[in-house]
């Protein structure tokens, strides 16, 4: 008569939780996120770490980082592996979901409160409604965390390590156990092998973002940036909280973390951040591939396969790319990937490995999305990395020179003035 009555008794508890959360000083009650995250991953078990299963974690790691000295320019960026439960995953990496979240989480509790304490008030009773909209402000917040956990929980069950989402998560590098189980299920590879091609992929993400200075810093602008961009689509979003039952625990439930509180509509503005942002998770991402692939080479029969199974799962949206898009509004587009892989070995079959990591050196030595396109183009556009030319006005071609008119190849402004150094 009344449902599934497990159904009916956790979204009653997140409810409750929500209600005797205190209250937060940020746009986004983080307590009461993880702890309905826990509830979720607590939902179909999450054990603890085991001493053998940590030792096999720290071995791998160790090893492969390694096994990448041989494949990148870059030093070793693994300084305390660790191996985590899905819980610890949750408390360690909250502090960049925070960074992440509460930019757009700010703007979305601002339009929800005002909506919910304008709604039916004549101007008169707004104006003498100050502590009611407060509460109701209180009240947006708790319900963008609730969404929040929902989908750290539900990530928490999938993910093998600190870089599944190609962000920093975590200053040290880390693998789930019980994550690299669940990515294991169905493939008929050795669980040693899989381990570590998992830490392979899990050290050269760290071996990029600690060495990178500029490279986190830039990830994280762009999401601000999208977020300083966002607008709202108030009818929708007033349409929505109007039909809320709340005597519905399912409905309520499914309105609180089926994503449609934070779905910002785009802006011109928030297109073109979001393409730079797109286009760097896919630099990354390629770079990651393509260094894996030559420390992996001869050492690991399974690799080829192995890396094919990651790019399927990033290639069809997996888990990580939709819970981002639900966390922060950013729909990620991995088909790029293969062109970013694609641009890092050319770049390395024309300019060795030291010349393929010397373009992150500097922001401005970059591909932008049209390089992704025309990736031979942006190898025979730049054949030598000169920073000092990045700071010279482009006013004519350079005396002496041999005439080229055109700089770099990508026929951007990032790339222009770069090309003359032949």
């Amino acid at each position: 008569m009344f449902g599934d009555p497990e159904q009916i008794a956790a979204a009653m508890r997140q409810f409750a939780d929500m209600l005797s959360a205190p209250q937060s000083s940020g746009p986004v009650n983080w307590d009461m996120a993880k702890n309905i995250a826990r509830h979720v991953v607590a939902a179909e078990g999450d054990p603890s770490v085991m001493e053998g299963e940590r030792r096999q974690i720290m071995d791998a790691l160790n090893l492969a980082d390694l096994w990448l000295n041989e494949a990148t320019a870059l030093p070793s960026g693994v300084n305390t592996p660790q191996a985590w439960s899905r819980s610890e995953w949750i408390e360690k990496t909250v502090p960049v979901w925070r960074q992440l979240c509460d930019p757009i989480a700010a703007r979305m509790v601002e339009t929800m409160s005002g909506t919910l304490g304008a709604a039916g008030l004549p101007a008169e009773a707004q104006a003498m409604a100050g502590p009611l909209m407060g509460m109701m402000k209180q009240m947006g917040g708790m319900m963008v965390g609730q969404q929040i956990g929902q989908a750290l929980g539900s990530l928490a069950r999938e993910v093998v390590g600190s870089t599944d989402i190609g962000l920093p998560l975590s200053g040290n590098a880390a693998l789930l156990p019980s994550g690299i189980a669940s990515f294991s299920q169905g493939l008929e590879t050795p669980a040693d092998e899989i381990r570590l091609y998992l830490a392979l992929r899990e050290a050269a993400h760290h071996r990029l973002f600690q060495h990178v200075p500029w490279l986190r810093a830039h990830l994280l602008g762009a999401v601000e940036e999208y977020a300083r961009g966002i607008t709202v689509d108030v009818s929708a979003l007033e349409e929505q909280l109007r039909g809320l039952d709340l005597n519905n625990p399912e409905q309520l439930q499914q309105a609180l973390s089926g994503g449609n509180l934070l779905k910002p509509e785009e802006t011109d503005r928030q297109k073109a951040a979001l393409t730079r942002l797109e286009t760097m998770l896919a630099l990354v991402e390629g770079w990651v591939g393509t260094v894996v692939d030559g420390a992996a080479d001869g050492k690991l029969p399974s690799a080829a396969a192995l890396a094919e199974t990651v790019r399927r799962r990033r290639a069809t949206g997996g888990p990580a790319e939709q819970t981002f898009a639900t966390l922060v509004g950013l729909e990620l587009r991995p088909r790029r990937l293969r062109e970013a892989a694609a641009l890092w070995q050319a770049l390395e079959g024309d300019r060795g490995v030291d010349g393929r990591d010397a373009v992150w050196g500097h922001p401005d030595l970059m591909p932008t999305a049209d390089d992704l396109d025309n990736p031979g183009v942006f190898v025979r556009g730049e054949p030598e990395l000169d920073l000092s030319s990045l700071d010279t006005p482009r006013e004519g071609p350079p005396a002496g020179g041999d005439g080229r008119e055109k700089g770099g190849g990508g026929g951007n402004d990032e790339d222009g003035g770069k090309g003359d150094t032949a």
